[in-house]
């Protein structure tokens, strides 16, 4: 992975991550809109996370292909702390793309507003140090 193509998706990250938090921000009780713009904004960040940390490990020269096993080797070079959660995190990833029910909808709204965003802003804070180490390369 070039660090050209890790700089891309980090800046891409760090913008949807930015965009996660401004949502977040807004009271869901107001209009649906909220609810569904924070899940649609969950995804996209959470698809950059995945892809950047498994940029990174190639990088590194560690093999994972499959959103699953790079959490997993994410947690062995401890770019993330709470395994169980992201994995977790994943399952609810899945599950957003086919999410009818209203009820299953705020579940996951507030898991991303009480773990989820968490989650990544701390594997952003994880990943300033290493991200920056490859852009000065």
């Amino acid at each position: 992975m070039s660090p050209k193509r890790i700089k891309q998706r980090w800046d891409d990250f760090e913008k949807a991550l930015k965009r996660l938090r401004e949502v977040l921000d807004e009271d869901p009780s107001l209009s649906s809109a909220i609810l569904d713009g924070t899940i649609q904004r969950f995804e996209f960040t959470y698809e950059l996370a995945w892809k950047l940390g498994g940029d990174v490990l190639e990088y590194r020269g560690v093999e994972a292909n499959h959103p699953r096993s790079i959490i997993k080797e994410l947690f062995k070079e401890e770019m993330i702390l709470e395994e169980d959660l992201w994995i977790k995190m994943l399952e609810d990833r899945n599950k957003t793309s086919h999410i009818y029910d209203e009820t299953q909808a705020k579940d996951i709204y507030d898991k991303i507003k009480r773990n989820y965003y968490r989650l990544l802003e701390e594997f952003k804070q994880k990943l300033l140090p290493v991200v920056a180490e490859i852009k000065e390369i």
